[in-house]
C-alpha cells in the first residue's frame, strides 16, 4: 500500500500539469464557441478555408453552432491529451526506477517484479480515471452558460468513455515500451511518437477515402466522434480491439520485464 501511495505522490505534479492544461483548452474552446452558437452566418467564414483542411478536422461533418457539434470537433484534442498523459504515466512509472537508479532498492524488497509493475500500473490507472473525471466535470461546468440539452450530456458521456478507453490503450503501450526497451530513455518519446503517428493517420483517412483501410489499425479511428454522435454508442468491435491491445500489451510487458536486465 505504501508503494502504491508513493507512486501516486510521484505522479501528482504531472497530473496537476495535465489537468490544468486541459482545463485551459476547454475554457478557451468554450469561449470561442460563443461566436458560433446560433449563428449560421459564422459558418460562411469556413467556406474560404481549404476543403481538405476542413475534412481533416471534421469541421464540415459537425454543426459548429451546436454544443454537440463543437465538442465533436474538439474531441480529438481531448483524446490526444489524454493519450499522451496516459502514455507518459505508463512509461515514466517503469522507467523511473532505472532513471533515478532506484531499481536496486526495489529489487531487494520482498516483492516480485510483476508486483512492482502492477502497483505502478494501478497508480497510473488512477491518474487516468481522475483525468477523465476532471475533464468531464470542467466541460459540464464550462458550458452551463449555454444551457445544454439532455442530448449534449449523453454525447459528452460517450466522449469521455471513449477518451478513457484511448487512455487505457496508450497507457498499456507506454508500460510495454518501458518494460521492453533496454534504454529507458526512449520509452516516453517513442510512446509520444506512436500517438502523433496515429493522429496523423486519422487526419489522412479523413482526407483520402482510398486510405480508409488504415482506420482498422488506428485507435483514434476506433473512437471517431462523428460515428459516436451518429450512432449514440461505441462500436462493439472497437471495444473488442481495445481489450485485445490492452491485454496483449500488458502481458507482453510483464513477460519482458521479468526477463530484462535492469540498469542499477
Amino acid at each position: 500500500m505504501k508503494f502504491f501511495l508513493h507512486e501516486l505522490k510521484l505522479n501528482f505534479k504531472s497530473l496537476m500539469i495535465w489537468t490544468v492544461s486541459i482545463a485551459l483548452l476547454i475554457v478557451v474552446a468554450v469561449t470561442k464557441f460563443s461566436a458560433f452558437i446560433g449563428n449560421e452566418a459564422s459558418l460562411a467564414i469556413m467556406d474560404s478555408m481549404p476543403a481538405q483542411l476542413l475534412d481533416a478536422m471534421q469541421m464540415r461533418s459537425f454543426n459548429l453552432t451546436t454544443l454537440e457539434g463543437f465538442f465533436g470537433v474538439m474531441f480529438i484534442y481531448f483524446a490526444m491529451m489524454g493519450a499522451m498523459a496516459a502514455a507518459m504515466w505508463g512509461s515514466e512509472a517503469i522507467s523511473r526506477e532505472e532513471r533515478d537508479r532506484s531499481a536496486e532498492f526495489s529489487l531487494v524488497l520482498p516483492v516480485s517484479r510483476s508486483r512492482v509493475v502492477t502497483t505502478k500500473l494501478l497508480a497510473a490507472l488512477v491518474n487516468c480515471v481522475l483525468f477523465v473525471i476532471f475533464t468531464w466535470l470542467i466541460s459540464i461546468y464550462a458550458v452551463q452558460v449555454y444551457k445544454p440539452a439532455a442530448g449534449f450530456y449523453q454525447f459528452l458521456r460517450l466522449e469521455m468513455l471513449a477518451m478513457y478507453l484511448l487512455e487505457l490503450i496508450f497507457l498499456a503501450i507506454g508500460v510495454l515500451l518501458a518494460c521492453a526497451l533496454k534504454n529507458h530513455k526512449f520509452a516516453g518519446s517513442m510512446a509520444i511518437g506512436i500517438i502523433l503517428s496515429a493522429y496523423f493517420i486519422s487526419i489522412i483517412t479523413n482526407i483520402s477515402p482510398k486510405l480508409s483501410w488504415l482506420k482498422a489499425i488506428n485507435p483514434f479511428n476506433w473512437y471517431d466522434a462523428l460515428e459516436i454522435f451518429n450512432t449514440g454508442a461505441l462500436k462493439s468491435l472497437s471495444l473488442v480491439l481495445t481489450a485485445i491491445v490492452v491485454v496483449g500489451c500488458l502481458l507482453a510487458a510483464y513477460f519482458t520485464y521479468e526477463k530484462r536486465d535492469l540498469v542499477i
